[in-house]
């Protein structure tokens, strides 16, 4: 196979493989800074949630299916097929009219993502001899560390509002911008893909596709913005409890009607025999752990940012440059490492133990820690991280012959979507419970019950009072001071009793922001020191990984 394809054509692949996976990668990052602008055009702020895990839902189910069919049918029309469902998806998000709309769009963008996903790290298998594939998995690493930075910058400064082309942008372009790259790249997959496909006759695993898709659905619902999807169902009296407890059902039970389906399908979405393969099992454990504690890593140090630097959304995401910059450099070296050595295993082994003991130092960080601190420890990190992340699917792929290459690779990044979303749940609620408990009643607090009295301010307090929204308001101080000054200078009274007014409320302000940043420190310690267990765990199921010797030249995997 692939003495039939040359070296140009190869490189053309990839180049266009790695465009249309930065779109994806990309979007996940870029629509953050966005939200705000939608939701307030729509006038639709109950929808937040539906917006993003709109797309998050399709594209996790989204992974396994297409990793199949792409063992079934050749890798170029689904990854074909995921980069024009991806553009298409895009367009019409950004021509939304209503927030309805634009929530089904984001539907769609969800099932191209999932397909171009699953394909990217398959594609560098059918190209690539197994020493080869990890120069190429440590530039796609690179890819995704490029886009986590170039994502909320680039935005935010869309969303803002420029000038190109004699067009004013809007948070629309952050739509509009994937729909070029997207035809370019389409084009280049069409002529240059090569057409790699199975055996001509197939039996589709239907009845699994259907199994599967209702447990991972129930998942993502049961734990992404539960409160928010279900909302007119808790209104009507149902708790979140209860509906959190149908979901997890729903999903266990979708689970053990898939698994009895796997034992007696022909061509099963995900076979369970792979499971017999003790480096598949490990990694793909290791890459549940890993996707959580990366995920609570970056998302929560952007918090951070925000909260005790007072950083923008897009000066928050530059702070993360150190990690950005790690990660790139180190994928890309221990890459080309990786390729010359046809080792994998000690590299992620110290990746992982690195950013172990990283993740572990930022537990230190206060509120008057200097910004160099968390710097040196975002580097450490990303180079631990870079080191460790491509190499996770060069070690699964080096196990499995060709046909099985697509479901193995596409089902190790499913696992690791996994750990993203459901620890990301579960590190918010840790948050969350550290931040009420160490602040008590919202309700209680000075500064609150001020904000309640003003008719502008008490618009943000309207509901429940939740950690997130004490948080939102801590960001926008700056904002609502300037508010009360105005609406204090107004009012009737004499200047010296304005004055006392502003003094009164600049102190309970300072008086809350310097509770809600310590709440808030001391509950992300627990994050951290959470995210650096898990990575503790990964390194020591990776450790028991009995590794095989990656080869060069033209056998494409030792399972052939």
């Amino acid at each position: 196979m692939l003495q039939n394809i040359s070296t140009r054509q190869k490189l053309i692949v990839m180049l266009a493989v790695m465009s249309g996976l930065f779109l994806v990668a990309l979007d996940q990052t870029i629509i953050a800074t966005a939200l705000a602008a939608i939701t307030q055009e729509f006038d639709s702020y109950s929808s937040l949630g539906f917006i993003v895990t709109a797309y998050l839902l399709t594209s996790t189910v989204t992974v396994p299916l297409a990793g199949k069919l792409s063992d079934m049918y050749g890798r170029r029309p689904i990854l074909l097929g995921g980069v024009v469902i991806f553009t298409v998806g895009s367009l019409l998000s950004g021509l939304a009219h209503n927030v309805e709309w634009l929530i089904f769009m984001r539907a769609i963008q969800g099932i191209g993502g999932g397909m171009i996903m699953a394909n990217a790290f398959t594609i560098v298998g059918d190209l690539f001899s197994p020493r080869e594939r990890g120069r190429w998995q440590g530039l796609i690493g690179a890819v995704f560390g490029l886009s986590s930075v170039i994502g909320p910058l680039l935005g935010g400064w869309l969303t803002d509002g420029q000038s190109i082309f004699g067009t004013t942008t809007d948070w629309r372009w952050t739509f509009f911008i994937n729909v070029p790259v997207g035809i370019i790249s389409g084009l280049v997959i069409a002529r240059y893909a090569p057409a790699i496909r199975g055996n001509s006759k197939h039996r589709p695993d239907y009845l699994g596709a259907l199994y599967i898709t209702i447990a991972l659905s129930a998942l993502v619902l049961a734990v992404d913005n539960t409160e928010a999807i279900f909302s007119s169902v808790i209104d009507a009296g149902v708790t979140v409890t209860t509906i959190k407890g149908i979901l997890w059902a729903v999903a266990i039970a979708a689970t053990g009607m898939f698994i009895a389906t796997e034992k007696k399908a022909k061509e099963p979405i995900l076979s369970l025999s792979f499971f017999k393969n003790r480096t598949y099992t490990l990694m793909s454990l290791s890459m549940l752990l890993f996707g959580a504690a990366f995920l609570g890593a970056i998302l929560y140090l952007t918090q951070f940012n925000q909260q005790v630097f007072e950083a923008t959304a897009s000066s928050a995401g530059l702070m993360l440059l150190p990690l950005m910059a790690g990660m790139v450099v180190s994928s890309i070296v221990i890459g080309q490492i990786v390729a010359k050595l046809g080792v994998y295993k000690k590299f992620i082994l110290a990746g992982f133990i690195l950013s172990g003991i990283s993740i572990f130092s930022l537990a230190f960080l206060n509120s008057d820690s200097p910004y160099l601190q968390e710097a040196i420890s975002m580097a450490f990190i990303g180079i631990g991280m870079g080191m460790a992340m491509p190499i996770l699917n060069l070690a699964v792929q080096n196990e499995f012959s060709q046909e099985n290459l697509g479901a193995a690779t596409s089902s190790v990044q499913l696992f690791r979507g996994l750990g993203s979303t459901v620890g990301t749940a579960v590190l918010s609620g840790v948050l969350t419970a550290g931040i009420l408990n160490s602040v008590g009643s919202p309700s209680s607090i000075p500064y609150i019950q001020t904000l309640q009295k003003n008719p502008e301010s008490a618009k943000m307090l309207e509901g429940d009072i939740t950690a997130d929204t004490l948080l939102q308001i801590n960001t926008q101080k700056s904002t609502i001071l300037a508010g009360a000054k105005e609406g204090i200078e107004q009012s009737q009274l004499p200047e010296q009793a304005q004055s006392q007014q502003v003094a009164s409320f600049t102190m309970q302000q300072s008086n809350f922001s310097t509770t809600i940043i310590d709440a808030f420190t001391n509950a992300l310690h627990k994050i951290f020191i959470i995210a650096a267990v898990l990575m503790a765990i990964a390194t020591v199921l990776v450790a028991f990984v009995k590794e095989k010797k990656l080869r060069g030249g033209m056998h494409m995997t030792p399972g052939e």
